[in-house]
């Protein structure tokens, strides 16, 4: 399934302050990632979210969000948001800071 490359472009201007983000073609979609973690990324035109256990209920809590289960089962800490959760620029901002905020807490992944 391809992704949405209108969204890719306005994940990339979103992250375009955050220093050390790579962008990975991974799932079938397109992932950025910080330290090595994946905290953003894009299935066909669903935004992948990383927030996290803790936040995990609340996210799930918020309109146009599910579980991420594309594996067969949830993926804990893990959501999609359908295209309605982030059509606003500041909604899509504010879900890259959550997720970035969350892999930030993270040990850094030793080198390969």
């Amino acid at each position: 399934m391809p992704y949405d490359e209108g969204l890719a472009q306005r994940l990339r201007e979103s992250l375009q302050e955050h220093r050390g983000i790579v962008e990975k073609k991974m799932f079938g979609g397109l992932a950025f990632l910080s330290q090595g973690y994946m905290f953003v990324g894009i299935l066909g035109d669903e935004l992948m979210a990383r927030v996290g256990p803790v936040d995990y209920a609340q996210a799930l809590s918020l309109p146009h969000v599910r579980e991420m289960d594309f594996t067969g089962k949830a993926m804990k800490g893990y959501v999609f948001v359908e295209p309605p959760g982030f059509a606003d620029d500041a909604d899509l901002a504010a879900w890259v800071a959550r997720c970035h905020r969350f892999v930030q807490s993270l040990p850094p992944k030793p080198p390969k």
